[in-house]
């Protein structure tokens, strides 16, 4: 049924009906409504036998959750930027333990300086952490990833991470389809693990692990990893046929099948960029976006099956490493190593800045590019003023 409602509502009535049995939370900005809404249907009884813990940090609420996933229940909590960060001992530990706790990232920049605003520089600094991670480009690609996310966590043994936009899908209201419970329910099966903290059945998990056999432990976290890419593209179209819409999987290609010029994109700018193609495509143009879903594990195959035969390939990133430049780019450009094409890295979106149509339109349609990588729409008039302050 068709609900006009904000996209951390929308998330909290699919969580709900994934029916967790432990909701850990601590509000920061931009996920608090989440757990907000989580706690109000908790209350009222509208999730049956679900223990909704207000913690006292983000570490804690990680902490909670893996202790409640390890003892064999569907668990469930949300953070954002230095959220996020504070908690990073606990992601690595969720991981490593193998335990599928889903968990959403309202997407904000981390500081300092303070900037409550959306990119993607808290994501990435948990990209080399073990966990899933899926970008969704709509309020209701949020709503459906989460529903995929509980059963491709427990499917394959690791948590995931759902990354929403702040405040840009977060905070907005848009017309979303909420699935019947029932349906949910046939989709995604009770949580029944084969291994747990049982005082009836002892046993240890997360021990130490010595020299002798630590390489191989992260290599089988590695293989989970690329296992997960079948579940990710399996799970998205068992979802499509149940539910009569396409969402999630590992990429999406639109505009011109034969394009020169391909965008790499993830989230929710996916939108602009599309209206975008459609102009220029409109006018004459061949050009196309891939939409980037599943980040980790990243599909490399279908990314280089995408971008064969693009002639230009530029990857329109909210995150850059100081220093380096934008981590997807690098690792997009890997990818399609070795590529005789135009590879050009646009960061822009950083702190929140506006992503216009017009700055996309003028980039993309350039004849030359003087760098390789473009920081889109920056002023540098203000960074000659702050460079003589320094």
């Amino acid at each position: 049924m068709l609900h006009q409602i904000e996209g951390a509502q929308a998330i909290a009535h699919a969580v709900a009906m994934c029916r967790p049995k432990v909701v850990c939370a601590y509000p920061i900005t931009p996920q608090t409504h989440i757990v907000e809404k989580l706690g109000e249907m908790v209350h009222a009884g509208e999730v049956e036998n679900c223990a909704f813990i207000n913690v006292e940090s983000e570490m804690a609420a990680l902490s909670v959750a893996i202790g409640s996933q390890a003892s064999g229940v569907r668990s469930y909590t949300a953070t954002s930027s230095q959220g996020l960060l504070y908690m990073m001992e606990a992601v690595y530990n969720a991981s490593g333990m193998q335990l599928p706790i889903v968990m959403t990232l309202g997407n904000r920049t981390i500081g300092a300086p303070l900037n409550i605003w959306n990119d993607h520089s808290d994501a990435m600094s948990a990209r080399d952490a073990g966990w899933l991670m899926l970008f969704a480009e709509t309020n209701q690609e949020a709503l459906d990833l989460h529903i995929q996310a509980f059963k491709i966590a427990e499917t394959v043994g690791c948590p995931v991470m759902v990354c929403v936009d702040g405040f840009i899908l977060t905070h907005a209201y848009e017309g979303v389809d909420l699935p019947t419970q029932d349906a949910v329910d046939e989709f995604l099966p009770p949580y029944n693990p084969d291994v747990r903290l049982d005082i009836s059945n002892p046993c240890a998990m997360g021990m130490m692990v010595s020299p002798e056999y630590f390489t191989e432990v992260k290599y089988l976290a590695h293989l989970r990893q690329q296992n997960a890419l079948k579940i990710i593209d399996q799970t998205a179209k068992q979802f499509a046929q149940k539910f009569g819409r396409e969402s999630g999987g590992l990429v999406r290609y639109y505009g011109d099948p034969n394009a020169d010029t391909v965008i790499v994109a993830m989230g929710s700018v996916i939108g602009t960029v599309k209206d975008v193609i459609d102009e220029l495509n409109a006018a004459g143009g061949k050009f196309a976006i891939l939409t980037i879903v599943s980040y980790r594990p990243l599909p490399v195959e279908e990314i280089r099956a995408a971008l064969s035969n693009a002639k230009r390939v530029i990857v329109l990133e909210k995150a850059f490493a100081l220093g380096r430049g934008g981590v997807l780019a690098q690792e997009v450009e890997l990818a399609l190593m070795p590529f005789s094409g135009e590879f050009l890295s646009v960061i822009a979106g950083i702190g929140g800045r506006p992503i216009t149509r017009t700055l996309l339109r003028q980039f993309f349609t350039q004849e030359t590019y003087p760098e390789k990588t473009t920081f889109l729409g920056l002023n540098h008039k203000v960074v000659d003023i702050m460079s003589r302050m320094e």
